[in-house]
């Protein structure tokens, strides 16, 4: 007699996209155990669309692309992403019944998709590769990066766009140091009839461009910068600041994360600029390049250093919040309700 057995079955993220996913069903006959056979069938469907299925395997899929998701909020983000893929389900049927999957454009965009995910794949793989940093490397980049971490403060700004043409700008340059207060400069503005926007923002040291970290940490509180624009000019003035000190052991898994995504892209552009040597590569007709001009465009211009998050900073879009979040007390709620789209960060950007 066979003895009893108990196989459940888990649950986990797939990463290979795909609109229709085989359901796993597993049946248990449990006729050993004494009592009468029935059949036990596991299933990972959420929901049917007419002939086809939504498994839990395809809605993991996508909750596992937005990082940093709360524990708390998977229960109702996996609903509205069952809903989404319903509606993705139901197009997909209708664009099958309507022969769209063999368009020429839509095979080519496929075929594009494939190739890009396949690519992905691989670089993901190459960059598994790098090592992770030491405990000293970790201190070290501590502490060298003291703006950011020991000496860290966070920033109350006011900011004003102005729209000028650029012949203006010295001129505002000037009156805005000749100013004794940033309202004297404002109502410069208003009485020569300049079109300005103000704003303002709180922002920790970790979400100013890091080329700049050290040039913010320099100024007190009524100092302000002055950079001009395509439209015109910003100025941002620093209203307040108080310090926030982030310690080593919070910030530590930050600047683990931060050392080790920055390795796996050295690695990634190592491994791509070693294929382009070896590959025997022939560029044709209008896209013919003078050899040292293909040599020039075959390595890949360093990416900036982006500073570790330390969950100081409000809620980011998924795409920037790359570090994990810490427990630290966070900002105010002012600076998490201000849009990317301000002109305070179109004025930190342009500072980089």
């Amino acid at each position: 007699m066979a003895p009893c057995f108990d196989s459940p079955v888990h649950a986990a993220r797939v990463r290979v996209p795909g609109v229709v996913v085989a359901v796993l069903v597993l049946a248990a006959v449990l006729s050993a155990c004494g009592s009468k056979n029935r059949e036990a069938t596991a299933s990972q469907t959420a929901a049917k669309v007419n002939k086809e299925e939504i498994t839990v395997h395809q809605i993991n899929n996508v909750l596992a692309q937005q990082r940093g998701l709360p524990p708390a909020q998977a229960a109702s983000a996996g609903k509205q992403v069952l809903e989404r893929l319903i509606d993705q389900e139901l197009a997909v049927q209708k664009a099958t019944d309507q022969k769209l999957d063999r368009d020429p454009r839509v095979v080519q965009q496929m075929e594009a998709a494939r190739r890009e995910i396949i690519a992905r794949a691989y670089l993901e793989k190459i960059g598994q590769g790098a090592p992770k940093p030491t405990p000293q490397e970790v201190k070290a980049y501590y502490d060298a990066h003291p703006a950011l971490f020991k000496e860290r403060r966070v920033y109350t700004f006011q900011e004003i766009g102005i729209q000028a043409p650029a012949e203006q700008v010295p001129t505002l340059r000037e009156k805005l140091s000749a100013a004794k207060d940033l309202s004297a400069f404002v109502d410069y503005l208003k009485a020569s009839g300049y079109r300005y926007v103000v704003n303002a923002a709180v922002r920790g040291a970790e979400q100013l461009p890091l080329a700049n970290v050290d040039r913010f940490a320099r100024m007190k509180d009524g100092d302000s910068l002055f950079t001009q624009t395509p439209t015109g000019a910003v100025v941002l003035y620093l209203a307040g600041s108080r310090s926030q000190p982030v310690d080593e052991q919070r910030a530590t898994p930050a600047i683990e994360q931060f050392l080790l995504n920055e390795r796996r892209r050295k690695v990634i552009e190592d491994d791509l600029r070693a294929l382009r040597n070896a590959a025997k590569i022939e560029y044709v007709g209008t896209y013919a390049l003078d050899p040292a001009v293909a040599a020039s465009a075959a390595a890949p211009p360093p990416a900036p250093e982006a500073p570790p998050l330390t969950s100081l900073a409000p809620p980011l879009p998924p795409a920037a919040s790359a570090a994990p979040q810490l427990e630290i007390e966070p900002l105010p709620s002012s600076a998490a309700s201000m849009p990317s789209s301000s002109v305070l960060d179109k004025g930190l950007q342009g500072m980089k």
